[in-house]
């Protein structure tokens, strides 16, 4: 081959593979996949459940696996920050019960029984015609110490006479047509008043929103038994002034000035009581029955006194 021929040079490109990488990502999103299915379906499941149903399975997670072995009470002195667990599944001897704190099957029940009468009253308020023209003003939500029923206040449509207790004719409807349904159930009520920021003209000196919110509050229950409610269910009458607002930012506002009457659970019912009952060891019934008992009071030229503690 001469000089002057040109030089032919064939390159050839060797080909190259990919680095191999393997497939763990489609592993991954398929657990994903997987457990977004099951949750999902879960979801399904528990929409589908009545709600008394539900609360038993609640009960059921809410189990400390002690009680879960031993088949004890949801008590535990351990000092876990999970409610009612224990950290150890040996039973503990020395558990003592709480008096405010303890959860029986009783409570259970009686909070079952609350949320019965909640529903019955929703569907009540719905289809009784004197109650239904009156939904908007009338509130229903479970508080800890039990059914809270509220009835609130309106510009157009006060329930009572503007600054005394005086009641509206539909207000007297709206409890007349209460009171018989609180006979359903063995629970007491507790009957509540409440006012705006609106000050008498005397300010706090002489008759005040407190005296204003007692005093309708004690009406209420008056119409309340006027409708048929047995009057022993009644357990106290609070005036709470406008210590209370629904709205904080307005204390001016109409619905600030309403009446709640609270169905108490066990658990309200009994703290009332110890709270009554340890006012009792405040003095000793003995000493005025017997005064002799007690220590004498000497003055001279006087007859002898008792001096009562």
């Amino acid at each position: 081959m001469s000089k002057s021929e040109p030089r032919i040079v064939i390159r050839r490109k060797r080909p190259r593979h990919e680095a191999p990488h393997g497939g763990s990502w489609k592993i991954a999103y398929a657990d994903f996949m997987t457990a977004m299915m099951a949750f999902f379906l879960v979801m399904w499941l528990v929409s589908l459940v009545p709600q008394k149903d539900l609360q038993a399975i609640a009960e059921y997670f809410r189990m400390p696996l002690m009680e879960a072995i031993t088949g004890g009470p949801k008590n535990d002195s351990g000092s876990t920050v999970i409610p009612g667990g224990s950290p150890s599944i040996i039973p503990n001897v020395n558990l003592i019960p709480s008096r405010g704190d303890t959860h029986t099957e009783g409570d259970m029940r009686d909070t079952q029984r609350l949320e019965d009468l909640k529903a019955k009253l929703e569907v009540l308020i719905e289809t009784d015609p004197v109650l239904r023209q009156f939904r908007p003003q009338m509130l229903l939500d479970m508080t800890p110490d039990g059914l809270r029923v509220q009835i609130i206040d309106k510009h157009n449509r006060p329930m009572f006479a503007t600054g005394s207790a005086q009641v509206q004719s539909y207000m007297r409807d709206i409890l007349r047509e209460l009171g018989p349904i609180f006979n359903e159930l063995p629970n007491s009520i507790s009957v509540a008043g409440h006012t705006d920021n609106t000050q008498y003209a005397s300010g706090e000196r002489e008759y005040s929103n407190w005296e204003l919110s007692s005093d309708r509050a004690n009406a209420a229950r008056k119409e309340l038994v006027a409708g048929g409610m047995s009057e022993p269910k009644v357990k106290r009458i609070l005036g709470l002034s406008s210590s209370v607002s629904l709205i904080k930012d307005n204390p001016d506002a109409a619905v600030n000035r309403r009446i709640s009457i609270v169905v108490l659970n066990r658990q309200a019912e009994r703290r009332i009581d110890e709270q009554n009952e340890s006012g009792r060891t405040a003095f000793d019934l003995q000493d005025i029955m017997e005064p002799a008992l007690s220590p004498q009071l000497i003055v001279p030229g006087l007859p002898t006194m008792p001096v009562f503690p």
